[in-house]
């Protein structure tokens, strides 16, 4: 599960640059010349990041800007104005929309890798994987590969807690500490019933918790 930027730029010179240099970073990076193709594909799918100009040949950069933030659940993704207004006003009102950055045309591809870069690893420390599972804290949700996986809020804080501490043997009562908290103990075939549930929904292709008799469990190295 890659990062994924929306470009929205009607300059299709600009858009190529903006979607070469960045593509070479490594990031997922998905053109639009118009507001409205990327309105389109925002209903179907949301990115992770927003580079945004705000001149638009049928919507304004403001008007995006609002329809994204009007929305809470919109709130991780990173939106950056790339826009060659260069008026204080212009860029204050661009941060009371919500943006989260502001980059002024023209711009240097090296300013460009650097913001976005910021960006990238701020959103990368919501995130870690194990192989091909990829997990966000907290949206709470789960990948394999590019598939969701619907797990419910113990499955959830289940694979998380044991995910954090592959390599460790970890037992029943400490597994039960960590995800109930503070609710009456309960036995411990009901943590294998989950763990069970788990294991249904995530080894697919390889093991990943594995049983330690006995003992409890834990996710190999």
């Amino acid at each position: 599960m890659s990062f994924l930027i929306y470009s929205v730029e009607d300059d299709k010179d600009i858009s190529q640059i903006i979607n070469k240099t960045l593509s070479h970073q490594g990031y997922q990076v998905v053109s639009f010349y118009d507001g409205n193709s990327f309105l389109e594909a925002f209903k179907k799918k949301k990115p992770d990041m927003v580079l945004l100009d705000m001149m638009l040949p049928d919507y304004s950069g403001s008007d995006i800007l609002k329809i994204i933030r009007n929305d809470s659940t919109n709130d991780d993704i990173e939106v950056i104005i790339v826009s060659a207004n260069r008026m204080v006003m212009d860029k204050v009102d661009g941060f009371d929309l919500g943006a989260d950055d502001y980059i002024e045309k023209p711009f240097d591809l090296l300013e460009l890798m650097s913001r976005v870069g910021a960006k990238f690893r701020r959103h990368k420390k919501k995130l870690f994987n194990y192989k091909d599972i990829f997990i966000d804290i907290e949206k709470r949700t789960c990948f394999i590969g590019d598939e969701s996986i619907d797990l419910t809020n113990k499955e959830f804080d289940i694979l998380v807690y044991l995910l954090k501490n592959k390599g460790k043997v970890i037992s029943r009562e400490e597994l039960f500490s960590a995800v109930w908290n503070n609710e009456k103990m309960l036995e411990t075939r009901t943590i294998d019933m989950h763990i069970k549930s788990l294991r249904n929904k995530i080894e697919k292709n390889y093991k990943v918790i594995s049983t330690v008799y006995g003992i409890g469990y834990k996710v190999l190295e």
